[in-house]
């Protein structure tokens, strides 16, 4: 199993380059960046991480502009999002930026996405709450074609474009992995329907999970999906927690950091290179 990093990236928090440095230089596989494009001054939609929301979702880079700079001084790190705010973005653009993002990397990006929970937030994007979940499998497809297609066309519900040149494609044939985030009772179908890779959050009970990877790759098989890989998102550091994940399948592990100072960051990823002999592959 592989070990990854995930912080949201801030204009008071060590710098994105210096952060992917010193990842790739522990040996670690990943580091993601989650996004915000904004966070409303009256919000009614809880934080699903319960109490006051942290600083730092109002105060984080974009994620692409951010991953660039990281891209730009490392050569074997996987650069990606977590999660990409589909919902909140163009897909002509956004598939844009991921293909660039690609090249200019050689290859190396990890597409997280999800719907997204703040609902006021998505509502400034002209986007409704209601039906967000099938406007981000709309949008995600849409990319795929602009991705594989000289000339990509699309007519759906929410999108709807008629044949145009875009390019740079993606180095990742055929295009970068897309990691669909989420827990829900749904998740598994949009996985299966949309998804090269599942990214469940803050896993609790990992039994229960072990029993959703393999119900996920039973109905991957049914649709001649093959194996789905799993990444476990803001995991457990405890040992024994990441031993037993990497037991039941899944294939990458990414920790949770701080939106801090370098000397507190640089600390932390020097203690968690303990975990890396004990559980990565």
């Amino acid at each position: 199993m592989d070990l990854g990093m995930v912080m949201f990236p801030t204009d008071y928090a060590i710098e994105p380059a210096e952060l992917g440095r010193a990842v790739e230089e522990r040996g670690f596989e990943s580091l993601l960046f989650p996004e915000h494009t904004h966070i409303p001054v009256e919000r009614r939609s809880p934080w699903p991480g319960g109490g006051e929301l942290p600083r730092e979702y109002s105060h984080s880079y974009d994620p692409f502009v951010a991953l660039s700079a990281v891209a730009a001084v490392t050569s074997r790190l996987l650069v990606g999002t977590g999660i990409c705010l589909v919902v909140e973005r163009d897909p002509i653009i956004t598939a844009k930026e991921v293909a660039s993002l690609d090249l200019l990397s050689g290859g190396r990006v990890l597409f997280g996405v999800g719907a997204g929970w703040n609902r006021e937030e998505m509502a400034n994007h002209g986007t409704d709450a209601r039906t967000r979940a099938q406007l981000m499998e709309e949008r995600i497809e849409a990319m795929k074609a602009i991705w594989t297609q000289d000339e990509a066309s699309f007519h759906g519900r929410f999108v709807d474009f008629d044949p145009i040149w875009s390019w740079p494609k993606p180095v990742r044939t055929p295009h970068p992995p897309v990691l669909v985030g989420g827990s829900g009772p749904t998740v598994l179908d949009r996985v299966v329907r949309i998804g090269d890779g599942w990214m469940p959050l803050r896993v609790a009970d990992v039994d229960e999970l072990a029993r959703q990877f393999t119900e996920l790759q039973d109905r991957a098989s049914e649709a001649d999906r093959g194996t789905i890989p799993v990444t476990a998102f803001g995991a457990s550091r405890k040992p024994a927690v990441l031993e037993r994940l990497a037991e039941i399948g899944v294939s990458r592990a990414v920790l949770s950091l701080p939106s801090a100072s370098r000397d507190e960051i640089l600390a932390i990823l020097d203690r968690d290179t303990e975990l890396l002999a004990r559980v990565a592959s």
